[in-house]
């Protein structure tokens, strides 16, 4: 499964999905580029601003409808 594919299924899940979080979960160090693509395929999702602990702000994805 190709990394767009699990991004996708992670937030149709109602996963909150984040750089690092992505970094961890499927080896993807461009997130971004990664939601660029979903997005333009039609996909719903919503970009928040959140601060770490550490107090680094950073993007958080999800998506607008869960049922994708």
């Amino acid at each position: 499964m190709v990394q767009n594919d699990m991004i996708l299924v992670a937030l149709k899940n109602g996963e909150k999905i984040t750089p690092i979080s992505a970094l961890e979960k499927f080896g993807c160090l461009r997130l971004s580029a990664r939601i660029w693509d979903l997005r333009n395929d039609g996909h719903p999702i919503v970009t928040e601003h959140i601060t770490t602990p550490q107090g680094k702000v950073v993007a958080q994805y999800h998506m607008e409808n869960n049922n994708g």
